[in-house]
């Protein structure tokens, strides 16, 4: 009996997965894992340079494949690849590189995975720096024509969030059929070696400074909420866990406050089930906060801003509190900390929601749209006339500027 070829995907990330510097880095692991035990072959292809922190791909049996921008050496490759499947890492690389795989190939299954709505994240942090209500106005922004437009252009999206699923239908009229919901997934879990009430101290906040919201987070726990903590629980510390502190990060650092600002976790799971309590009070942002999902998958109670804990508990109570006003989240962030029955009683609502919410069947469901639209290819582009649409548009723009600076790069060298 002849064994059929693997399927291929073809990975174009923005950068390099760091799983230990960012919730990202790991979500988009899962991604690979999840075709991979489909039986995908893959590539995972980037034009970013790779830190130390990078992940070694090679090392699970993917192959890593440098790519340069703005070069017809591009559709060479993925011609000679000849895909079944091509995922673009955020909207950006599919402005980048989808007009490209499009023309090189085009019977290539196209798969954005957004991370989150930048658009969503960029309108609610405008709002904040206006310290207005965010509303429709914000949300319009230039990113979201942008990142809608690639949805579109898609043949599928995956989306990380329940609400911006709901936003993406409702406010952008985007077609349930484009659209694959797949949250962070936890395969396996014990709650059996959790830290006891009485084995923790101190709180913890925890967040890649890379992300603007994480940065704003601290500093408004620095300015705001931690006085206000500290005024009650005077021996207690704030611990301050990130990837990438910059100088403004480490002078935040107050030993005489309790705010300890520690950098770069080595272990972000075994750093964080160190610790009582953790405080998220995210004032923009979007997609799902892996902070929070460490904190469940550790036992670990936690105090949200709204932001901080959206779409991650659907209809379950939250294994902690979620509270926006200042005052109230010091005064929650105080209760959970030294009152035993209700830290415990928050700990105990972490068990359901990590089983109900984070198991095993969202990524076979990716995989099940996947393989469906591999078969039903052209039925499903015909159906999304818009996509089809701002393709042709894209292609006869974004291409002949990039030709042109390919162009001009030639001559320069």
């Amino acid at each position: 009996m002849i064994s059929q070829p693997a399927k291929k995907l073809l990975v174009i990330g923005k950068v390099w997965p760091e799983p230990s510097s960012s919730a990202a880095g790991s979500r988009i692991l899962h991604i690979l894992n999840t075709y991979q035990h489909d039986g995908y072959s893959i590539t995972f292809a980037s034009s970013a340079g790779k830190s130390p922190f990078s992940f070694d791909l090679n090392s699970i049996g993917i192959r890593e494949a440098d790519i340069p921008l703005n070069d017809s050496a591009f559709d060479t490759f993925v011609k000679n690849l000849h895909p079944d499947v091509v995922l673009f890492d955020r909207f950006t690389s599919e402005e980048q590189f989808g007009w490209r795989v499009s023309e090189a190939c085009p019977n290539a299954l196209r798969v954005l995975d957004t991370e989150d709505l930048h658009c969503l994240r960029e309108g609610r942090r405008q709002a904040l720096k206006e310290k207005a209500t965010f509303n429709k106005n914000h949300l319009n922004n230039e990113i979201a024509k942008r990142e809608i437009a690639s949805i579109l252009r898609c043949d599928l999206s995956i989306i990380i969030s329940e609400f911006e699923m709901n936003l993406l239908q409702t406010h952008f009229r985007i077609a349930p059929e484009l659209l694959q919901y797949l949250p962070f997934i936890v395969s396996e879990f014990s709650d059996e070696n959790w830290k006891t009430y009485s084995e923790r101290e101190h709180f913890i906040s925890i967040g890649n400074f890379l992300h603007p919201p994480n940065w704003d987070a601290v500093l408004y726990l620095k300015q705001t909420i931690w006085p206000l903590i500290r005024a009650k629980l005077p021996y207690a510390e704030l611990h301050i866990y990130g990837a990438y502190p910059s100088l403004k990060v480490w002078q935040l650092h107050n030993e005489k406050e309790g705010f300890i600002v520690k950098g770069r976790a080595d272990d972000a799971l075994d750093t964080v089930s160190l610790y009582r309590v953790l405080l998220t009070p995210l004032r923009f942002g979007a997609g799902l906060k892996g902070k929070c999902l460490d904190a469940m998958c550790t036992g670990t109670p936690s105090i949200c801003s709204v932001i901080g804990a959206e779409g991650m508990n659907g209809d379950l109570d939250w294994p902690g509190v979620i509270v926006d006003n200042p005052e109230e989240f010091a005064n929650a962030a105080v209760d959970v900390y030294q009152n035993q029955e209700d830290w415990k009683s928050s700990q105990s609502r972490i068990k359901p929601m990590l089983t109900e919410r984070f198991g095993a069947a969202h990524p076979k469901n990716l995989m099940d749209s996947t393989n469906k639209l591999c078969e039903e290819l052209d039925q499903h582009r015909s159906a999304n006339f818009m996509g089809q649409m701002l393709m042709y548009h894209t292609m006869a723009s974004t291409k002949y500027m990039s030709k042109w600076i390919e162009e001009k790069n030639r001559r320069t060298d």
